[in-house]
């Protein structure tokens, strides 16, 4: 088990995900190569209390009793936070029949803009996968809940564009157990549909 120092370290080997910030690299992954297998560090995840979407308060409890995965994101994120949303949706379509898809949450990094209301709209998309639940909540109660889970995000200024600013964050996929411990989780570089189902019936099957 790797200590929380090194831990931070491997994990902020995922560079931020820059949601279309002028002259951003694509995220790459870096530190120690593992597969989906042997992510079960039990330093990443803790509690959290944010508000859904529904305009519900809820926390980790809200949640336990069947596997979770959760997603840092925000609405105005124009293509990689919708585009893993997509291809979340399209591995759990790939999951053999009776296995079931863990429920599914985006966090947002973002909540001045993201209130309920946004989300709500957001997360109805037919594209992404059912029953996602959006949840944000005061900047204090966002930063807690990246903290447990080893997320950078950070505000960059963008005046030239409509949206003013957008966020660059971390660009992960946690699946939690039904005990809210982290079983694994995924990068955007190894986190194609059908590598995440395999893993899903592996893990939850």
């Amino acid at each position: 088990m790797k200590t929380l120092q090194s831990l931070t370290l491997s994990i902020a080997g995922f560079v931020l995900a820059a949601c279309g910030a002028p002259g951003s690299a694509a995220p790459t992954a870096g530190g120690a190569q593992a597969n989906c297998m042997s992510r079960a560090y039990d330093s990443i995840g803790g509690p959290i209390s944010l508000v859904s979407h529904l305009n519900e308060r809820v926390t980790e409890d809200t949640f336990k009793g069947s596997p979770t995965m959760i997603y840092f994101g925000f609405t105005y994120c124009p293509d990689i936070c919708p585009g893993t949303l997509v291809a979340l949706k399209n591995a759990y379509d790939a999951l053999p029949e009776g296995v079931s898809p863990p429920q599914t949450l985006l966090i947002s990094v973002d909540p001045e803009r993201d209130t309920p209301e946004a989300l709500k709209a957001y997360v109805e998309t037919a594209a992404f996968p059912a029953g996602l639940i959006g949840l944000t909540g005061t900047e204090e109660e966002i930063a807690a809940a990246a903290e447990a889970f080893i997320v950078q995000y950070e505000r960059i200024e963008t005046p030239d564009s409509l949206a003013e600013y957008t966020m660059d964050h971390t660009s992960l996929l946690y699946l939690m157990d039904e005990n809210w411990e982290l079983k694994t989780f995924f990068a955007e570089a190894d986190a194609s549909p059908k590598y995440v189902a395999e893993c899903l019936v592996q893990h939850i099957g």
